[in-house]
This record gives structure tokens, sequence and C-alpha cells, in this order.
């Protein structure tokens, strides 16, 4: 049973990655909008049950607005038909 809920906190929380695009260049950026939920049995995280994450593909930002476009299309996230990114996390004993 899950006694705690931690919220991430956007104004000291960031989602950024890097990605190697055709092993040339290195495409960097980040999601201005996503939440990050935690929940644990106890006070800390020896315990943690559970983890959500999620990132609005709209909030995609690598410094081109072209390639952002591109990313947000059908050739790769589709955020009309898919407009968020979502990770479920799960504790397995």
């Amino acid at each position: 049973m899950t006694k705690n809920k931690w919220i991430s906190d956007p104004a000291h929380s960031e989602v950024y990655f890097k990605v190697k695009h055709l092993m040339i260049s290195t495409v960097t950026g980040y999601f201005k909008n996503f939440t990050v939920q935690a929940f644990t049995e106890n006070d800390d995280f020896t315990k943690a049950a559970c983890i959500e994450f999620t990132a609005e593909v709209n909030s995609i930002e690598t410094k081109n607005p072209d390639r952002d476009n591109h990313l947000k299309s059908a050739d790769f996230f589709d955020a009309v038909k898919h407009p968020q990114i979502k990770f479920l996390g799960s504790r397995y004993d």
C-alpha cells in the first residue's frame, strides 16, 4: 500500500535528452512540460512502489524549429495522435 505521493517541482526539475544522429552528430533537447510522480510506502524511496513520467510532445525544444516540428509530426512522435509520452514503472519483488 502506498502512503506517500511525490511530485516533481517544475521550478527545480529538467528533462533533457541527447540522441546520436546518423552517427555523425548529437542532437540535444528537452521537454518544457512534464510531470514525474512517485509513490512510496515510507517517507523515503527505500520502498518505492511506482513512478509515473509524462512529457507533453508539443513542448519539445531542440533550438531548431524545423526539427521540432518534424519530431512532432507523424514521422516521429505524432503529437496529434499521441500528445504525451508516458513511462510507468512499478516495483517487482
